[in-house]
């Protein structure tokens, strides 16, 4: 079997709005349906699970419906942390296979990135997407700044790709403050991360500019199918 968890947590501090910004409009359609919609034109039987507070799952459910979304969608209520929201999502998974984990406000992925992801989960039991840092990018320490090499380093993007069965391992543990991600969850059991070319196009969702961004990311997605 084929799962995307897509965590919508997030309440849109930031974006200074009254709704969270996965419900926000780009060209017409909220932000986390692009998302769905990708995975599901990319994986026809797939089963889609979205976390998010509880207070906004009829909202999305009705939103989910007035566009024609005919896939049946888990709605799962979040927890406190990302690492209990995805721990509530992989909860409701009882079969074996490949569980994609996704940010809500990252609607810029594409059905290559997905087979990507999937094929190198299915080889070595997960797959984490990543890009190339551009900028110079330095180390401070106690108020010190020192130069570092930056192809030594990886920007992390989502969704990440896991074997069921392994991430389900991972998070029996207790939460760390150190758990950024469902990579270092794995990680911190002793799991070996395999990174996977992301796309620079894969922008996350926070402050009000990134709406303009992906609002022509995704007309130039358009205009390319």
């Amino acid at each position: 079997m084929v799962y995307a968890i897509i965590v919508a947590g997030g309440i849109g501090a930031r974006m200074n709005s009254p709704v969270p910004k996965q419900f926000l409009e780009v060209n017409g359609k909220p932000v986390i349906l692009y998302s769905i919609e990708k995975f599901i034109q990319s994986f026809p039987s797939i089963e889609i699970i979205v976390v998010l507070p509880n207070d906004y799952i009829d909202m999305c459910s009705n939103l989910l419906k007035s566009f024609n979304i005919k896939q049946h969608i888990h709605f799962v209520s979040g927890g406190d942390t990302r690492f209990q929201s995805v721990k509530n999502g992989l909860n409701v998974i009882h079969l074996d296979g490949i569980v994609f984990i996704h940010d809500a406000v990252r609607p810029c992925i594409n059905k290559e990135l997905l087979d990507r992801l999937y094929i190198q989960a299915i080889k070595t039991g997960n797959a984490i997407p990543c890009v190339e840092l551009k900028d110079s990018i330095r180390f401070i320490e106690k108020g010190i700044s020192k130069s570092v090499d930056r192809q030594c380093y990886k920007s992390i993007q989502t969704p990440q790709t896991f074997n069921i069965e392994t991430i389900k391992q991972a998070f029996l543990q207790e939460f760390q403050s150190t758990f950024t991600d469902e990579a270092s969850v794995l990680e911190s059991i002793g799991g070996t991360i395999n990174l996977v070319d992301g796309l620079d196009e894969n922008v996350k969702v926070t402050r009000p500019a990134d709406l303009e961004l992906v609002s022509i990311l995704l007309k130039k997605y358009n205009e390319s199918t």
